[in-house]
């Protein structure tokens, strides 16, 4: 069973930082795809970021700039480094695993990012 850790939201005014990072444990080696969905109060679920385990990255058109997603393979994780913070970046942040060609996918428990004006 795949497990996925994330840590690193909180509190922060409107153009500082975070970086959140998710740590997935328990899956067989894959080419795998990791994803951060963020979710505000009231509104759908959007995906913000994605990452392959070749590197190939992809970011939605709100944080491109902003926001930078790397891996490091060796401790399993995926981080997000979010710059230049908006008030409307507040959201819950979750990240979701799945291997490239499975359609099982496995989501961490989330963590929240406020961004204060």
């Amino acid at each position: 069973q795949v497990q996925l850790e994330e840590s690193g939201g909180g509190s922060v005014q409107a153009g500082g930082s975070l970086r959140l990072s998710c740590t997935a444990s328990g899956y067989t080696d894959c080419d795998y795809v990791m994803s951060w969905y963020r979710q505000a109060p009231g509104k759908d679920r959007e995906l913000v970021s994605s990452i392959r385990s070749d590197g190939t990255a992809g970011y939605a058109d709100s944080v491109k700039g902003r926001f930078t997603i790397s891996r490091d393979n060796a401790k399993n994780t995926v981080y997000l480094q979010m710059n230049s913070l908006k008030p409307e970046d507040t959201a819950m942040y979750s990240c979701k695993f799945r291997c490239a060609g499975s359609s099982a996918s496995y989501w961490g428990q989330g963590t929240q990012v406020t961004v204060s004006s």
